[in-house]
């Protein structure tokens, strides 16, 4: 599939793949803002980051311009992306922080909620148990001294 598109049209397009690719890097970034990540994370975020940006130019290539390398392509994706982040970035990324920020508040509201019944629940069981195991520990603890006894007996007859 391709289009046949002047020259200016092009640069228009590759202009609007640099602002996606700003994006992109945006929403890695929104990532680490919002939840910790560690060091191999960060890694394998940034790798992933390169193949979807090189899947993105290099679809972005072969269906607007037949796969035709030309240097006003990286100039226009280059204007995109320094345009994107002058202008939207900073907003797009407070944006998204505070939304992801408000739906872990919620999903940990929602875990609490949850979460509070069943501990309740589990205490319960808990209690059950101990009440139906003091029993049988009393009488382990019977029998263990009945035999020590019972053995200590024998000894000192034995050795008598």
């Amino acid at each position: 599939m391709s289009f046949d598109l002047s020259q200016g049209y092009l640069f228009l397009i590759f202009i609007l793949v640099g602002i996606i690719i700003g994006v992109l890097f945006d929403f890695f970034r929104i990532l680490r803002k919002t939840f910790e990540t560690s060091d191999l994370i960060t890694y394998l975020q940034d790798i992933l980051f390169w193949i979807l940006s090189g899947i993105i130019l290099i679809y972005s290539i072969f269906v607007f311009n037949n796969g035709e390398l030309r240097a006003y392509i990286f100039l226009s994706i280059f204007i995109g992306i320094i345009a994107y982040m002058l202008t939207i970035s900073k907003y797009f990324i407070k944006f998204n922080v505070i939304i992801l920020t408000q739906i872990k508040k919620f999903i940990s509201f929602i875990i609490k909620i949850i979460s509070y019944p069943i501990k309740i629940i589990l205490k319960f069981f808990k209690k059950i148990i101990q009440i139906i195991i003091k029993p049988f520990s009393l009488l382990k603890s019977k029998i263990i001294e009945f035999f020590k006894n019972n053995l200590l007996k024998k000894q000192k007859n034995i050795n008598l």
